[in-house]
């Protein structure tokens, strides 16, 4: 489990700070490069939509890395404000451990 008090970093800052700027790409630059739209890439970069497997994959072969990486920085996000969100810390408390006979 997650165990790190400190926020991970999201989708869209690694995105924007770690490929965009050192490409000196803009938004519309790496729509292009993705074939999507560039709103599509904007939501990406401003943390307003998760990266999904098939948005993981073409991220991946624009930038020449994994997929794996892009679903990974998105589960740590996403486990992270699971985390540290109230209202699921009362639902994951509600849930009880089963007691399987061995």
């Amino acid at each position: 489990m997650l165990m790190t008090k400190r926020k991970p970093a999201t989708v869209g800052e690694i995105l924007v700070e770690e490929f965009m700027q050192p490409l000196s790409l803009t938004q519309a630059a790496l729509a292009e490069a993705m074939g999507v739209q560039r709103k599509h890439v904007n939501e990406l970069c401003n943390n307003r939509r998760n990266v999904t497997a098939a948005t993981a994959l073409i991220l991946a072969r624009v930038f020449g890395n994994s997929p794996e990486f892009w679903l990974n920085v998105q589960r740590r996000s996403d486990l992270w404000q699971a985390m540290h969100s109230p209202r699921e810390q009362e639902r994951i408390k509600r849930a009880k451990p089963l007691r399987i006979a061995a």
